[in-house]
């Protein structure tokens, strides 16, 4: 049976990958910041479904949600690596050591944290899968979003680098790169916008599902436009 991690699951994008992994018959560790908002988004825990509350920043935090996850279903056969945020900024002259810190935490502290606590038990195993987001915005500098941009660069340069690190291990590590979602926040923060060109949360878990799936063990270290 495959078992799968996904973090920030109670979001929009996070909750989506869940019922597509669900719906496939997988079993999935759900982590997000409580069980309240896990349960509302994805439903309550079940024989299948894993309720597993962690702060990504903290690395051991995360550490014992996922040893839990392995405890229980035996072995973690991939990582969506869903979690992150966005903010607009200031120019690069006037961003703050705290503007800078914020979005690197929740874009690659997040990361670095999960693969620490996850990658070690796939190279016991028989290899996994990793995916991660980044953002079509990471392609290229923005104003007033410098930081967000770099954090978001920083998530591709680190696939590139797992992916040539553990490739000969078995383990295919690989990233998309989503235009705006169509999520109720964005709706709310850009009432004008054309929606047609945003891309649904559905359409981003159809992408993520097949990474993880043995259709995909030729990819690795690929950045997947996702519009």
């Amino acid at each position: 049976m495959t078992t799968i991690i996904i973090t920030g699951a109670a979001g929009a994008l996070g909750s989506a990958v869940a019922r597509a992994f669900d719906a496939a018959g997988a079993s999935t560790i759900l982590i997000g910041r409580d069980t309240a908002r896990l349960q509302a988004a994805c439903g309550p825990a079940s024989e299948r479904r894993m309720l597993a509350v962690a702060d990504l920043r903290d690395a051991a935090s995360v550490a014992a949600a996922a040893r839990a996850g392995a405890e229980r279903f035996g072995r973690i056969d991939a990582l969506c690596n869903i979690a992150g945020g966005f903010a607009m900024g200031t120019p690069v002259h006037a961003t703050s050591d705290a503007q800078w810190d914020e979005l690197f935490d929740l874009n690659v502290r997040s990361l670095r944290n999960t693969v620490a606590a996850v990658v070690p038990g796939m190279l016991d195993g028989q290899g996994g899968k990793i995916v991660n987001i980044a953002s079509g915005s990471a392609r290229q500098g923005l104003a007033n979003m410098g930081a967000y941009c770099a954090s978001k660069d920083v998530v591709i340069r680190l696939t590139e680098s797992m992916s040539a690190e553990l490739r000969g291990q078995g383990i295919n590590v690989n990233c998309v790169l989503p235009g705006t979602i169509d999520t109720p926040d964005n709706r709310a923060s850009m009432p004008n916008a054309d929606r047609s060109k945003w891309v649904t949360p559905e359409a981003l878990a159809d992408v993520i599902l097949f990474l993880c799936s043995p259709a995909a063990r030729a990819i690795h270290g690929a950045a997947i436009p996702c519009t």
